[in-house]
């Protein structure tokens, strides 16, 4: 059978749908390659996929491939960051930047190392020397030697000007007297030549709180004068509760550190201040107290120590007489604290019989022995005066205090002395360190207490050292407490009055003029 025959229509119709089915075909390949990208949705696997799946598969190697593209075209474009050039580089030589680092501050912070410095113009005029300074203001001080005329040589004063100023001075005021520590303000003059010493034109210091010298050129020769000072000497008193603690609440009320330990000292010799002072009481403290009119103060030791309850006095303790001690309101001095320990040691022997460790048998240990280290210091147990002080046979070094009223204390052993036989010595002073000579097994300090020449145990004394006031003193005592509690809390630090050859003000010349008596 034949094939059927196309017509020409059925070739045309066949043509067009040639074409149409390649369209379709293009466009399918389109969406494809689109899909494949990314870019459209479908069922043919895109070019850009997730590289943590399929691992090693086509579809993972071309996501690699395509990643490495992008990267490699980031790169390409990357922008480029070198430092742009303000202006081109000039070529110096050694020479010229060595110059320039000169003017630079980087040297001044170095030390200036360069050596370099401006070059003066014309107008610089060359000197042969430098000129002087015409007049010169300095401060001395007074020194040990207490040698006045040395120490205005060592601040630059000829030889003349220091001895024609000793002289002035020492015809208004003791040289001697003078203070170590006294600051002297001096001008000295110009001098003719290098080679000589500068006048001295004006030397001002204070002699005393109250008295200020002035030893002053003036254009002739040098002269003194005298200026008094007014002083206002009234004591400075002090009141205050006890409250938490007597130091503490002192020291806020305005009491100085060196006058509360005063205080605290003189009311120990009358209470038990563990023991008879409460939170309620009252405490009281006068102090010596000096102020000038030119501002000055001069604070000094405590007058007057009193603790009160309830206004019931306590204790009312003033100082009193040449030594400088404190007695109670009825005249009588007291330590209630007894003896001091002659030693910082704990006791290792005491009074008794024992077997001595070195002769091996019994006998009467007449002291008590308190353990202490070679050169450790021996105290005196309370006031005395030393009527021995050298080498006595198995004691080697001893010391040994009369106290009065049959009583006296004696330490041995001692490695060297403090004190000398005839001397008086204090309640705790040092009188020797300890040691190990005479006969003695190691350092240590052998204490012994004698009444009426034999020898008692030292820890069953608890005496009182009391120095009583005649009745004369008496009477001067108590008139003098009176006076010192007359004074009003506060009333030292109340302004200065004026006195009446004193005026408010600096009198003005043409005031002094129409005041005069026509």
């Amino acid at each position: 059978m034949d094939a059927p025959r196309m017509t020409t229509l059925d070739k045309v119709g066949a043509k067009d749908g040639d074409v149409a089915q390649t369209a379709e075909v293009e466009r399918r390949d389109f969406a494809t390659v689109l899909r494949q990208f990314g870019l459209k949705k479908g069922e043919d696997e895109p070019w850009v996929s997730d590289l943590a799946d399929g691992i090693g598969s086509p579809r993972w190697y071309r996501s690699l491939a395509f990643m490495l593209v992008l990267i490699a075209i980031a790169l390409a474009l990357w922008p480029d960051f070198n430092a742009v050039q303000a202006a081109p580089d000039i070529r110096l030589t050694d020479d010229e930047r060595e110059e320039y680092r000169a003017q630079m501050i980087t040297p001044l912070a170095l030390g200036a190392d360069t050596g370099k410095r401006m070059g003066p113009s014309r107008l610089v005029v060359p000197l042969a020397s430098a000129p002087e300074r015409p007049v010169i203001e300095l401060t001395a001080t007074m020194g040990r030697d207490g040698s006045l005329e040395n120490m205005l040589r060592r601040a630059g004063v000829g030889s003349g000007d220091a001895e024609q100023t000793q002289a002035l001075i020492n015809e208004a005021y003791p040289v001697g007297d003078i203070e170590p520590g006294t600051g002297f303000q001096m001008r000295l003059g110009r001098r003719e030549s290098p080679s000589q010493p500068r006048p001295l034109e004006n030397l001002t210091f204070r002699a005393r709180f109250d008295l200020q010298l002035t030893v002053d050129r003036a254009g002739g020769p040098l002269a003194l004068e005298k200026r008094v000072i007014r002083v206002d000497d009234t004591p400075l008193r002090i009141t205050g509760k006890v409250g938490s603690g007597l130091y503490r609440s002192a020291r806020a009320a305005g009491v100085p550190a060196r006058s509360v330990q005063q205080y605290l000292k003189a009311l120990d010799e009358a209470i038990d201040l563990d023991r008879d002072v409460g939170a309620g009481d009252d405490f009281d403290v006068i102090i010596a107290y000096k102020r000038a009119e030119t501002g000055e103060v001069e604070v000094g030791d405590v007058l007057y120590a009193g603790l009160s309850r309830r206004g019931t006095p306590r204790a009312q303790m003033l100082r009193w007489g040449k030594d400088k001690k404190f007695y109670d309101a009825n005249g009588a001095g007291e330590m209630r604290s007894g003896l001091v320990a002659p030693t910082n040691g704990s006791i290792t022997s005491r009074y008794g019989m024992r077997r001595h460790p070195i002769l091996g048998y019994k006998r009467m240990h007449a002291g008590v022995d308190f353990r202490a280290r070679t050169g450790q210091p021996i105290y005196a147990v309370t006031d005395g005066t030393v009527n021995y002080a050298s080498r006595k046979g198995g004691f080697g070094n001893f010391v040994r205090i009369n106290h009065g009223g049959g009583l006296q204390s004696g330490y041995a052993h001692l490695s060297r002395f403090a004190v000398s036989s005839g001397q008086r010595v204090k309640r705790g002073q040092v009188i020797g360190y300890a040691g190990s000579t005479g006969l003695s097994t190691g350092p240590h300090l052998h204490y012994e207490l004698y009444r009426g020449g034999k020898t008692i145990d030292p820890l069953s004394v608890q005496f009182v050292v009391r120095a009583q006031l005649s009745a004369d003193e008496l009477r001067q005592f108590r008139a003098q407490l009176l006076e010192l509690k007359k004074v009003k809390p506060g009333a030292a630090l109340e302004p200065m009055t004026q006195t009446a050859a004193e005026p408010e003000e600096p009198q003005r010349e043409i005031d002094r003029l129409s005041n005069a008596p026509a």
